[in-house]
C-alpha cells in the first residue's frame, strides 16, 4: 500500500535513537523527507546516515526540547532547509527525579508534566505556522501505554495520559485547520541503549520474568513496529483518523491474555 507519504515534510524530537529514530526512518523508506532534532549531537551524524539511506533528504538539529524558545527556532529551522513542514512528531519524553509521589518533589511532578505533554503543546504550536502555510497536516503524540491505566511510575503515568487526553483535545481544535492529531502508546520496546536493555544487563533473572509474565508473545517490542504504525497515522491513508490513541504493546499486562 502506498501511504502517500512521498515528498512528505516530517519533523521528529528525540529523533537520535529509539522510537524516534524509528519513525523517522519508516517515514523516509515510504519518501518522506525527515528533520531530526535532539539535545544533544551524540548519535544525530549516525541516525541521519541510516534514514538517508532511502535517498530523501535529511537535516539535523541540536536543541533542548524542554525549552520552548530553542524548540521553536529548532522546527523553524527544520521547515527553512525541507521548504515547509506538514507531519510533525513529538517523541521527546521521559521521568524527572523518582518518579512516585512520596520520594519526588512537586518540581519532579511538574517537570515531567512539561517534558511530555507539555512538550507535545509546544512541539505542536512551534510547527503550527508551518502546517497552516502547507494547507494542513499530521501530528503524532508518542505516549506510552502506562497512560491508559494505572502503572507504576506515578509521574509519567499521569503525564502520558495527559498527553494522549491533550491529542483527543487538539484533534477537535485543529480539525478546521484540515490537522489531524493522534497518539500512539508503545508499550515495552527493547532497542540499543534503551531502558530495557539497561535493566536485562543489570538483572537477567527479574527480566526474563518481567518478559515472560508480561508479554503474551514472549518477547518485547521492536522499534520498528512502533515506527511502521507511526507512518500509517502520519500518511494520507489515515485521513480520516483524529483524535485517537492507538495502543502497540503486543496484549501487554493485559489479565486476560495472561489468563490463558
Amino acid at each position: 500500500m502506498d501511504l502517500g507519504l512521498d515528498g512528505a515534510r516530517a519533523v521528529v524530537t528525540g529523533g537520535s535513537r529509539g522510537l524516534g529514530l524509528a519513525i523517522a526512518d519508516s517515514l523516509a523508506a515510504e519518501g518522506a523527507w525527515v528533520g531530526l532534532i535532539a539535545r544533544g549531537p551524540d548519535g544525530l551524524a549516525d541516525a541521519a546516515e541510516k534514514v538517508g539511506r532511502h535517498g530523501r533528504p535529511v537535516v539535523t538539529v541540536v536543541a533542548d526540547v524542554s525549552d520552548a524558545g530553542a524548540l521553536t527556532a529548532a522546527v523553524d529551522e527544520v521547515a527553512e532547509a525541507l521548504g515547509g513542514l506538514d507531519r510533525v512528531v513529538a517523541n521527546a519524553g521521559g521521568t524527572v527525579g523518582p518518579g512516585n509521589l512520596r520520594t519526588s518533589s512537586i518540581e519532579d511532578f511538574v517537570d515531567t508534566y512539561a517534558l511530555n505533554a507539555g512538550h507535545a503543546a509546544a512541539a505542536t504550536k512551534a510547527a503550527l505556522p508551518h502546517l497552516e502555510r502547507a494547507g494542513g497536516g499530521s501530528v503524532l503524540f508518542v505516549a506510552s501505554v502506562n497512560g491508559t491505566k494505572p502503572a507504576p511510575r506515578t509521574a509519567y503515568s499521569a503525564a502520558k495520559a495527559g498527553e494522549i487526553h491533550l491529542a483527543a483535545t487538539l484533534a477537535l481544535e485543529l480539525a478546521p485547520l484540515n490537522i489531524r492529531v493522534n497518539a500512539i502508546s508503545p508499550g515495552s520496546i527493547m532497542f540499543e541503549g534503551g531502558t530495557w536493555e539497561r535493566f536485562k544487563a543489570r538483572d537477567p533473572e527479574v527480566f526474563e520474568s518481567f518478559r515472560a509474565n508480561e508479554f503474551p508473545f514472549g518477547r518485547l517490542g521492536r522499534p520498528e513496529e512502533i515506527g511502521d504504525v507511526a507512518a500509517f497515522l502520519l500518511s494520507a491513508r489515515a485521513s480520516w483518523i483524529t483524535g485517537a490513541n492507538v495502543v502497540v504493546d503486543g496484549a501487554q499486562g493485559r489479565p486476560s491474555a495472561r489468563s490463558f
